[in-house]
């Protein structure tokens, strides 16, 4: 470890495809976030977060899924993985795997994902469309914990964005993406700052309901 790092939080990202939430991690982390990424991982060979990572002198590693026989063989090599370099958060910034059980229970409390959606409204895929299917009136992102249940796990941090009668899925969807670069890198420094706690399901931030902060 480095002078530079030392002190800092470990941390390894996994994606599946652009990466521009990486990148907001990554810009995070050379300016004032308290992390370091040891690895990008990704299931997807041509994802182009693959590309930012190695731009910014980041390790990546490529685990193509179809490569293995099953999801739970899979799913042990990916912690194989991850295991030898030592995180102290997993990050999933796009991975577009379901996890196994087992997985997610090796890295209970210390795993966390981004989902377009004002959770525990639309889980699952396709959230910008289905929101304008819906009519609904807002829109948005969350950070959370991972559990079993699929983006269903103890939220940390939301962001909330109108949802306006001009709006398509890209035009939502880039509206919610600039507000999933704020609040992943604020739930990364919440974590590596030591302030989150998980209390009867519900996410402490120092102490109070994170989601009344």
């Amino acid at each position: 470890m480095s002078a530079k790092q030392r002190g800092k939080l470990p941390i390894v990202v996994l994606i599946s495809g652009g990466g521009t939430n990486l990148q907001s991690i990554i810009n995070s982390a050379t300016q004032d976030l308290p992390v370091f990424i040891r690895a990008v991982i990704s299931n997807v060979e041509e994802a182009f977060g693959l590309q930012r990572a190695a731009k910014a002198g980041i390790s990546t590693i490529v685990l193509q899924h179809h490569a293995y026989p099953d999801r739970n063989a899979y799913d042990e090599a990916l912690c194989q993985e991850i295991d030898r370099h030592e995180p102290g958060l997993v990050v999933l910034a796009g991975f577009m795997r379901i996890l196994t059980p087992a997985f997610v229970a090796r890295y209970a409390g210390r795993m966390i994902n981004i989902h377009p959606s004002i959770l525990p409204a639309l889980p699952g895929l396709h959230t910008h469309q289905r929101a304008i299917d819906a009519g609904l009136h807002e829109h948005g992102a969350s950070v959370h914990f991972v559990s079993e249940e699929v983006d269903g796990g103890p939220i940390i941090i939301q962001a909330r964005v109108p949802v306006l009668a001009t709006d398509n899925a890209d035009s939502l969807a880039a509206r919610v993406l600039k507000q999933e670069h704020q609040i992943f890198p604020q739930a990364i420094r919440w974590f590596a700052e030591g302030r989150l706690e998980i209390s009867n399901g519900q996410v402490l931030l120092d102490g109070q309901p994170a989601l009344n902060t």
